[in-house]
């Protein structure tokens, strides 16, 4: 039996500020915003307080960096709110706390986002101490948006991967995100890094990136394709699972041959009112029902219901229900049909 519990997340630590517009403008033309909020933003932020929305019944941990301002005092405030422990949540005093603004078109939920690195990028080896926890998985991300931890390293690879490691032989399981950034390093920073993840989650176009294997060769979303890809990323180094969600649903690849596929909810169009966040709910319901040991069919419906729940609210987390109440979605508007594995 295992005697450690909870998930210690680290990574990115930002600020959503999320603006509903009417369209999204050609350079130098105007778009009304219609209205505005603030939210938690990057994987272990976002993945942290999903949990605790989800009822998490275990603790929960942050790594990371904030400026010394108000937005990181927010951080810091929205995590006691969570009872997310921040004993390695640190302040640093020059950088500003990383935040993003976040354009939404009303209209079609679809995202547009001007990033500040700030403090995130200053996020080092160092920072992450696995002696000061108990936790039994370490979730970090976004790989890509992690300026030191993006970097060579001669041994491992990449700073990433020399961290992952140190969790490992720590006693910790651990679980990977990474950001959909519009560029070809997916394979130098990802890849690197798979040796030292039990979990790799990931969309389908960083799927695609990482890989060279289309996911989308038609517009359509490829099954056949999604498990092709997800043995390459098994063949690289995953150790246990490979964990693909997209707008259809979502697909999971095991080290030992097994292979699921879990449709996402059937939802009308008209009552999304925006996608931010989805991916990190999704992945909070994965990485819950697996730190609870559920099988992994139980763990996709988790994340495929709780990134429904998400949907209905512009916020990244500020719509997210308790499991119990995510499950009940299944009931109210049923799954998808299941998309051709070939």
């Amino acid at each position: 039996m295992n005697a450690r519990s909870g998930i210690l997340s680290g990574g990115n630590w930002i600020v959503d500020k999320l603006k509903l517009i009417d369209t999204y403008p050609q350079q130098d033309a105007l778009a009304n915003i219609t209205g505005q909020s603030i939210s938690n933003g990057g994987a272990p932020f976002n993945v942290l307080v999903d949990l605790a929305k989800l009822g998490a019944p275990f603790p929960l941990e942050a790594i990371g960096l904030v400026g010394n301002d108000a937005d990181g005092q927010w951080i810091h405030e929205c995590c006691q709110a969570n009872q997310i422990g921040t004993e390695q949540l640190r302040t640093h005093e020059s950088a500003p706390t990383s935040y993003t603004d976040v354009m939404v078109v009303r209209s079609t939920a679809r995202r547009t986002f001007f990033h500040q690195r700030g403090a995130n990028a200053l996020l080092g080896d160092s920072h992450f101490d696995f002696n000061r926890t108990s936790a039994r998985l370490f979730h970090l991300g976004y790989l890509l948006l992690l300026d030191l931890l993006d970097e060579p390293d001669s041994e491992f690879g990449t700073v990433a991967a020399r961290v992952l490691a140190r969790a490992r032989a720590a006693g910790l399981k651990t679980s990977v995100d990474v950001v959909s950034e519009d560029s070809q390093r997916f394979a130098s920073v990802v890849l690197p890094a798979l040796p030292q993840v039990d979990y790799c989650v990931l969309n389908e176009f960083e799927l695609e990136r990482t890989t060279g294997i289309p996911t989308r060769p038609d517009g359509n979303i490829d099954g056949g394709a999604i498990r092709r890809a997800s043995e390459q990323l098994l063949n690289a180094g995953v150790r246990e699972w490979v964990i693909v969600h997209f707008p259809e649903g979502a697909t999971a690849l095991g080290a030992n041959g097994t292979f699921c596929h879990q449709p996402s909810l059937q939802l009308p169009q008209g009552i999304i009112v925006s996608t931010v966040g989805a991916g990190d709910a999704f992945a909070a319901g994965v990485l819950l029902g697996l730190h609870e040991g559920v099988k992994i069919q139980d763990a996709l419906e988790y994340g495929v219901t709780a990134a429904a729940s998400c949907l209905f609210g512009a916020g990244t987390s500020e719509h997210l229900m308790s499991l119990a109440d995510c499950l009940a979605l299944k009931r109210k508007f049923g799954f998808r049909e299941e998309i051709t594995i070939v």
